[in-house]
C-alpha cells in the first residue's frame, strides 16, 4: 500500500479524531484467566490475551476502568515477549479461552482463521477510516487493525549535537555509517559506550532484527519486483542487510559475541542512560525513552544503502489485528465487541488509547496522540518522504524468523563470510521451505 498506509493511518485518522510486534520486557504479566464466578456476575465477560508486554500496565488500567463503568469483567493476560503464539495455542485449548486475541496479518491469520468471528456487521468495523485496516478471510472480516505504528532509528538529539551532527547530516546509509563510525571512535571523549545500543538477540529483543530490520531488504525487493508477497524470496538486498547489521554490531556498546545474552531492557536502559546515541525501535517505545525529554528525541529512517533511499521515510504499518473468538459464549462475544468498540469510540476509551497507550488508531473518533515520536513520523509524511511498508507480515512463519535470528547471532559472534552465507541460506532457502510447509 506504499505511502497510502501512513497517509491513511497517521494523517487521516488523526484529522478525523498507533511494533515486532513489539518488544518489551521478557516476563509475563501476573494475571489470571476469568473465573466462572466473574463471568456469571454480569452479562458476559471479556478475556483479552495481549501481545504487547511493554503496555500491560496501561491495558490493565483500561480494563479496570471499563469494568468499573459497565460492570462487565475484563481480564487482560499479557504473554511474554516472543511467546504470544505459544501461549495463544495453550489458552485456546482451555475452557475459559480468550474472547479477544491478536494476529499479525495474513500469515498469522492462516493459523487462526477458523476461530475468528466475522466482524462485518460490527460497530468497530463501521468506524474504521479505511477498508485497508480490515483483515479479510474471503468475504468475512476476520480481524481489525487497532493501532498504526512507526519504527526507525531513535536518536538522542543532545548527544548527536555534542558529536557535531544533526538529522540533516544523515540522509543515506553512507551518511549514517560516517557519523556512527566517528562517534564510535570518539566514544570516550563523548562519554558514551557506543554509537548504537546493543543489538540484543535474547528473545525480548531479537524481533527488532530478525523481523523489523529484515523488513528492509524484503521491502526493497518487493518494490523492485512490483510485488506484495512471494513464495520464494530472492535475497536481492541481503548485501544491504549485511552492511546495516555490521554497523549495528560494530559501532555498539558491546562486543558482538555478547549479543546472544543482551535483552531488550539492556538496550532501552543504555539509550535512556545516555550510553548510546542510536536505538532501533518504534513509537511504542516512548515510555522507555521519555525521561530523556521530548526535546531530545528524534527518529531516522533505517537506511541500508538502497537506491533512492534519500526519499525514504520511516517504517509504518500494523501487525496488531484484533480478532474475536467465535467459539466463545454468545454473551461473551457481545461483551467483547462492546469492549473494543468502547476503546475506539467512547471519550474515555479514545483518550486512553491516545494518551495512555500513545496510539494512533484508524477509527473515525480517534484523538490525537501526545506521543512525540508519532509527531516525528508525521513530519516525514509532510516532507513527502515515502513510508516503508510493513512487509514482514508476509514472512512465512515464526520458524523462519527464528532461523534468521539464530544465523544473525552466530554471525555477530564471528562475522565471517561463511557465517553470513548461513544467514543468506536461512533467509532464502528457509523462506521457500517454510512457505511450502505453511501453504502446501
Amino acid at each position: 500500500m506504499k505511502k497510502r498506509w501512513l497517509a491513511l493511518g497517521l494523517t487521516a485518522a488523526m484529522a478525523a479524531g498507533m511494533l515486532t510486534g513489539c518488544g518489551g520486557g521478557n516476563k509475563p504479566a501476573e494475571s489470571t484467566a476469568p473465573s466462572e464466578s466473574a463471568a456469571a456476575a454480569a452479562d458476559g465477560s471479556v478475556y483479552f490475551l495481549n501481545f504487547k508486554p511493554e503496555q500491560d500496565e496501561q491495558w490493565q488500567a483500561i480494563a479496570k476502568a471499563y469494568t468499573e463503568s459497565t460492570g462487565i469483567p475484563v481480564t487482560v493476560v499479557t504473554a511474554a515477549s516472543g511467546q504470544y503464539e505459544t501461549q495463544l495455542m495453550s489458552e485456546m485449548g482451555k475452557t475459559e479461552a480468550p474472547t479477544l486475541f491478536q494476529v499479525n496479518g495474513p500469515v498469522g491469520l492462516n493459523n487462526w482463521k477458523d476461530y475468528c468471528y466475522d466482524l462485518s456487521d460490527s460497530e468497530i468495523y463501521k468506524n474504521l477510516t479505511s477498508e485497508d485496516f480490515a483483515l479479510k478471510n474471503g468475504d468475512e472480516v476476520a480481524g481489525i487493525a487497532y493501532v498504526i505504528e512507526t519504527y526507525g532509528i531513535i536518536y538522542n538529539k543532545a548527544l548527536l549535537e555534542k558529536a557535531g551532527y544533526s538529522r540533516d547530516d544523515i540522509k543515506s546509509f553512507a551518511d549514517l555509517k560516517k557519523v556512527a563510525d566517528d562517534i564510535q571512535a570518539r566514544k570516550d571523549e563523548l562519554g558514551v559506550k557506543g554509537a548504537f545500543t546493543s543489538a540484543g538477540m535474547d528473545g525480548s529483543s531479537d524481533w527488532r532484527f530478525k523481523t523489523h530490520l529484515a523488513n528492509l531488504p524484503i521491502y526493497y525487493e518487493y518494490k523492485a519486483d512490483g510485488i506484495s508477497s512471494t513464495d520464494a524470496i530472492k535475497g536481492s538486498f541481503l548485501d544491504n542487510y549485511r552492511q546495516i547489521w555490521d554497523l549495528y554490531i560494530t559501532d555498539s556498546t558491546c562486543a558482538g559475541a555478547e549479543l546472544s545474552a543482551k535483552t531488550g531492557d539492556d538496550a532501552a536502559a543504555e539509550f535512556a542512560n545516555g550510553e548510546a546515541v542510536f536505538y532501533q525501535n518504534g513509537t511504542w517505545a516512548y515510555d522507555q525513552v521519555k525521561d530523556l525529554g521530548d526535546e531530545n528525541l528524534g527518529m531516522l529512517p533505517i537506511y541500508i544503502g538502497a537506491d533512492g533511499e534519500a526519499d525514504q521515510g520511516l517504517c509504518t504499518g500494523s501487525e496488531n489485528y484484533w480478532c474475536v473468538n467465535k467459539n466463545a459464549a454468545p454473551e461473551d462475544i457481545q461483551a467483547t465487541l462492546d469492549f473494543i468498540n468502547w476503546c475506539v469510540t467512547s471519550d474515555e476509551g479514545t483518550t486512553a488509547m491516545a494518551e495512555d497507550l500513545g496510539f494512533v488508531i484508524p477509527f473515525k473518533g480517534a484523538k490525537e496522540t501526545t506521543n512525540p515520536l508519532v509527531a516525528i513520523a508525521n513530519e516525514y509524511v509532510a516532507e513527502g518522504k515515502t513510508s516503508v511498508d510493513w512487509c514482514f507480515s508476509t514472512m512465512p512463519s515464526e520458524e523462519w524468523k527464528n532461523g534468521v535470528g539464530t544465523a544473525l547471532t552466530a554471525y555477530a559472534a564471528d562475522p565471517s563470510d561463511a557465517n553470513w552465507s548461513a544467514v543468506v541460506t536461512a533467509f532464502v532457502d528457509g523462506w521457500a521451505s517454510e512457505y511450502q510447509l505453511a501453504n502446501g
